[in-house]
């Protein structure tokens, strides 16, 4: 598998940005390029850097990414916020895995170890099918409610094709919900996957805000919609 690893950075975080690059050559994947949409004065090898006006828009994230998507050299394209760094043995991860997705989530954990914002459904369907707030996250085995969920924008991996067909909403920036819109967007017909043989970890403690959904919320969410019940073990 040939990997992008396509970077949304900002000015000034050159250290940080090196962490991640050092993460991925860590990998040792053997086809693979680094594309950061920035300005920072970053030379490492298999890595290109596009200056951006960040004066057209604040905070237009949603540019940076579909410039990641349409510079892409390979198919699997990983979008990453400056903060994220790839866990030792994802490349492996995901030779496990395989292909068959559009997009792609992996285990996402927080500075301190714990689970970040990954596998889960987006809040407004969740309160709408009766689940307690804020318990949103999902058990990794459960892949039968993707048409409930949402991608957080801090990192995700999709098909270029995919995302040529689907680019983000220029419209919107970073805080206006650009990848809940997305997510809202694409999701009734995405092939949504999760990969648990692959993790990333944040560089920096964020709120979670999400819990794990209890099995009475979800065999509650599979009632309603008429969704036949799976394993629900984490």
């Amino acid at each position: 598998m040939d990997f992008t690893f396509g970077l949304s950075a900002k000015e000034d975080n050159e250290e940080i940005i090196n962490t991640i690059i050092d993460s991925i050559e860590d990998q040792r994947i053997p086809n693979y390029e680094v594309v950061i949409v920035g300005n920072c004065n970053i030379c490492r090898d298999n890595t290109k850097v596009i200056p951006f006006n960040e004066d057209i828009k604040k905070g237009w994230i949603t540019r940076k990414k579909n410039i990641l998507t349409e510079s892409a050299m390979y198919e699997n394209i990983v979008y990453l916020h400056d903060y994220i760094k790839i866990d030792a043995g994802w490349y492996e991860g995901f030779l496990k895995f395989g292909v068959d997705f559009d997009v792609c989530m992996t285990r996402m954990l927080n500075k301190d170890g714990s689970r970040y914002r990954d596998w889960t459904l987006w809040a407004e369907d969740a309160l709408r099918l009766g689940v307690d707030p804020y318990y949103f996250m999902l058990p990794y085995t459960v892949t039968d409610l993707t048409q409930y969920m949402y991608v957080s924008g801090a990192y995700w991996v999709g098909k270029k094709d995919f995302m040529l067909r689907h680019p983000l909403d220029e419209r919107l920036c970073w805080g206006h919900g650009e990848d809940v819109e997305w997510a809202k967007r694409v999701r009734t017909f995405w092939n949504y996957s999760m990969n648990t043989n692959s993790s990333v970890s944040l560089l920096k403690q964020k709120d979670v805000t999400f819990e794990l959904i209890s099995d009475e919320y979800l065999s509650n969410i599979r009632r309603l919609q008429g969704v036949p019940g799976e394993d629900n073990s984490a």
